[in-house]
């Protein structure tokens, strides 16, 4: 009797703390808030066609680290552009980004310098780090993600160029 009061003791205390592991575990990987950015219009001036984007704008260091992670859908005809003040050849990653991006980088004439599509990265926590990153292999000023495949629809191509309209 004394041993099966010990065992139900025993299997109480388990449950117990793996309930408490597992609520710290889904608190720690909680969607953070979205950022708040400020919108504006850009434009994609192919020589066929002038395609007409609305994109949030990740200026700070904080909004272009976060960018479109955790994110579950992108609006056709949305983006994210990401504006650096030097030109830099850093990569970006999709470390909890759920969606498949494609991104344009573009130099400080607007003009198109490489195109790459990303995929999410689908690792478990503790092994994101090993998430691939997206380079374009020369310096740029400026990044679009957009959805997977929107340039590519609308036969925008690498020597393209990019340009702002007002802000929304």
């Amino acid at each position: 009797m004394a041993r099966l009061k010990w065992l139900v003791i025993s299997a109480a205390a388990i449950l117990v703390g793996y309930g408490y592991f597992a609520a710290t575990q889904s608190r720690l990987e909680e969607t953070p808030p979205p950022l708040q950015m400020r919108q504006r219009v850009l434009y994609i001036s192919t020589p066929a066609q002038t395609y007409e984007l609305v994109v949030e704008v990740a200026e700070t260091p904080e909004q272009q680290m976060r960018g479109l992670m955790y994110r579950t859908e992108l609006a056709e005809d949305h983006g994210m552009v990401f504006l650096f003040p030097h030109a830099t050849d850093t990569g970006f990653w999709m470390k909890n980004t759920r969606i498949p991006l494609s991104i344009a980088f573009f130099d400080k004439t607007g003009r198109i310098v490489r195109i790459l599509d990303m995929d999410p990265c689908t690792l478990p926590p503790e092994e994101a780090d090993r998430c691939p990153v997206y380079a374009p292999g020369m310096a740029y000023v400026g990044a679009l993600e957009v959805n997977q495949g929107w340039f590519a629809a609308r036969g925008i191509k690498e020597g393209d160029s990019i340009s702002f309209g007002p802000w929304k």
